[in-house]
């Protein structure tokens, strides 16, 4: 298995089917192999759940998708125990979150209630239910999207709940070549039906192991504790980043800078990241505009540490 080969080849097949978003493709793997979970936020019909379902596509690996819906019970999401008629005992039966790739459409129609079914599933890789625990698969990554929650018939996700998806993105609308090649290359096919796995659960567990092996040097590391540390003390934000935060920006530098082909962490690896790891844990003053152009301002206030720049 090749790194950068199958690296590239995920990417390559994610772009076949959503036009004009390499950033977005790229965020989608680097969650990925940094075992976390993402978090894809924008208006509807921009391309937020074929991202999701190309990259569960892409590998040969368990992959589920919840449609997120009022009337949707936590137990349809971890499973749920049923009495066995013939052995006279409780079975249980698991829910769709037991897969490699799950895909959470729409996370936010749900009601919270249901929402918190996926705070033990995304923190501890597990799911309790009626006093047993049962482990998920590994790897496991949760890919939702969302619509921007001041639309109709959404539910904000609870800090507690964002601050577990290692990074959030956003589509954006495509530009118009992209836009034009996408009505000319989808009149009579659908490129998605196409797609075949490129990689496999091994491949992808290998991958793991090699972007968790990346060297990050203490300066590198320090940047990092700074920069988290600034949005707690920013008079702009009401909330600050949380030390999951922290480790979580580390381990995403990690796997970005193993996809473009280092095994070492550059302050530019934390820079690109930080916009996506940072601005959906961070909650702004009143009359604050914009999270993402704090957190843009902390970057680049934040001075780079001797030796942050060079492998060390």
């Amino acid at each position: 298995m090749d790194f950068e080969t199958v690296a590239r080849a995920i990417l390559g097949n994610i772009e076949k089917v959503v036009d004009g978003k390499p950033e977005a493709a790229e965020a989608a793997l680097v969650v990925l192999l940094a075992e976390g979970h993402l978090l894809i936020e924008d208006v509807p019909g921009v391309g937020k759940t074929v991202l999701a379902k190309a990259l569960g596509r892409s590998v040969s690996c368990s992959v589920r998708r919840i449609q997120f819906t009022p009337d949707l019970l936590p137990s349809d999401i971890t499973g749920v125990s049923v009495y066995n008629q013939v052995d006279r005992e409780f079975e249980f039966k698991p829910g769709a979150v037991f897969a490699n790739i799950v895909i959470g459409d729409e996370i936010n129609r749900a009601s919270p209630k249901t929402q918190s079914a996926l705070l033990e599933a995304m923190e501890e890789r597990q799911v309790t239910v009626d006093g047993t625990t049962y482990q998920l698969a590994r790897p496991f990554t949760v890919v939702a999207t969302q619509n921007p929650f001041e639309m109709e018939g959404t539910y904000a996700l609870p800090e507690a709940q964002r601050d577990r998806f290692m990074a959030r993105i956003s589509m954006g609308y495509p530009d118009p070549a992209a836009e034009l090649a996408m009505v000319q290359g989808r009149d009579a096919d659908n490129p998605y039906d196409e797609l075949l796995p490129v990689a496999s659960i091994d491949d992808i567990t290998a991958m793991i192991a090699i972007a968790r092996a990346v060297h990050v040097s203490t300066a590198v590391e320090q940047y990092v504790v700074d920069m988290v540390q600034a949005t707690r003390v920013d008079p702009d934000l009401r909330l600050g980043a949380s030390p999951r935060a922290t480790l979580q920006l580390v381990r995403a530098a990690k796997a970005r800078a193993a996809v473009q082909g280092r095994d070492f962490v550059l302050p530019d690896d934390v820079d690109a990241l930080s916009k996506v790891v940072l601005p959906h844990r961070l909650i702004a003053m009143r009359g604050v505009s914009s999270v993402e152009d704090v957190v843009a301002r902390i970057v680049a206030e934040t001075p780079v540490p001797a030796g942050a720049v060079q492998p060390g």
